[in-house]
């Protein structure tokens, strides 16, 4: 009798969180080579249940689980594919897995001395809970034994895989810029730091086009626009399309991305697959995952920011390196990811 294996699917709700991009891809290609080997059933929300065909059977999230899953002892296996999922590991009785995708939280600092202790534990219950640990990034394992040293032992560093977007002919975004641009992607939040970006803008005719979710913070963005005296060549376009975000990856002049919190950092990779010279902050995980493939800002002032920009641009050109940074990109594969899960289910389940 095969093993059977619950997977949770709550994030394919919200289809423009990273977490649903990680949850659908990493879910089609576990179905795509898991060969028969388990029966792998899905915990997701009705509205999702159409993302997968293959599932053994599915069942649906509801707030009761909570307090009690009916299915707690059904299953050898449960892998909890983010901290913040709705089953809790407390619930089931199973081996047990959980994706560990950030501690955002304890580099934000914003959070009250009460919220942070709160944070921090209960994700130690869900870690203590639970048999196996995977993190997306080698920073974020180092937080991991920084902060819960117990789970030391029974930790793994799964790398993400990266979607290579595919730009159909004739296809344009409904905002077609008309000079070169830089592009960027991603929540409007503080964390993403956004703002530093209008500086890049001095003394050229470049434009810079931000996508993601229209938040307060376009505020912030803009008043540095104005300092720099750019407003009209800054772009805030809201939520896009895969289409549109291809377009946009293609036809840019780089990608920027200056956050000071990331777990893994996709859309570095999604850049990457089109060969674009990369721009990106020291902070968290981004140096570890853009490699020597890509340019770091050794900080936010504007003068070096845009001293680090046009060199890499020169750097860029003069050296050809469009096809190094497309075979470094290569590397992240949703067939790789997919595969060392698989591996980890069945050396869990022999535990």
């Amino acid at each position: 009798m095969k093993p059977s294996i619950l997977i949770t699917f709550d994030s394919l709700k919200r289809a423009t969180s990273g977490m649903f991009f990680f949850e659908r891809s990493l879910g089609e290609e576990i179905l795509k080579q898991n060969n028969n080997r388990f029966a792998i059933f899905g915990y997701l929300h009705k509205k999702s249940i159409y993302w997968f065909q293959q599932l053994a059977g599915t069942f649906f999230i509801s707030p009761l689980h909570k307090v009690f899953f009916p299915a707690y002892k059904q299953f050898g296996l449960v892998h909890f594919t983010n901290q913040y999922c709705k089953l809790k590991p407390k619930r089931v009785k199973a081996k047990k897995i959980l994706t560990i995708h950030d501690m955002n939280p304890v580099h934000e600092k914003t959070r009250s001395p009460a919220r942070y202790k709160k944070y921090l534990n209960r994700l130690g219950g869900y870690i203590d809970n639970c048999d196996r640990i995977v993190t997306i990034s080698n920073f974020v394992a180092g937080d991991i034994i920084k902060y819960y040293p117990q789970a030391a032992n029974k930790l793994t560093v799964i790398y993400n895989g990266a979607d290579k977007l595919v730009l159909p002919q004739q296809h344009e975004p409904p905002y077609k810029p008309t000079r070169k641009f830089i592009f960027t992607i991603g929540s409007l939040a503080s964390k993403k730091n956004f703002h530093v970006l209008p500086a890049l803008l001095n003394d050229n005719a470049l434009e810079l086009i931000i996508a993601g979710k229209i938040t307060d913070y376009q505020q912030r963005i803009m008043e540095e626009a104005q300092k720099h005296h750019c407003t009209n060549r800054v772009k805030l376009i809201g939520l896009i399309s895969d289409e549109d975000k291809a377009w946009y990856y293609k036809n840019c002049e780089a990608f920027a991305f200056p956050s000071i919190a990331e777990g893994f950092g996709l859309p570095v990779i999604e850049a990457m697959h089109f060969g674009k010279p990369v721009f990106l902050s020291r902070y968290t995980s981004l140096p570890e995952i853009g490699g020597n493939a890509a340019w770091y800002f050794d900080n936010f002032e504007p003068e070096s920011m845009q001293a680090t920009f046009a060199k890499g641009l020169e750097e860029y050109a003069t050296n050809n390196m469009a096809e190094t940074i497309i075979q470094h990109a290569a590397q992240f594969n949703w067939e790789k990811t997919a595969q060392q899960y698989l591996d980890l289910y069945s050396d869990c389940l022999k535990m």
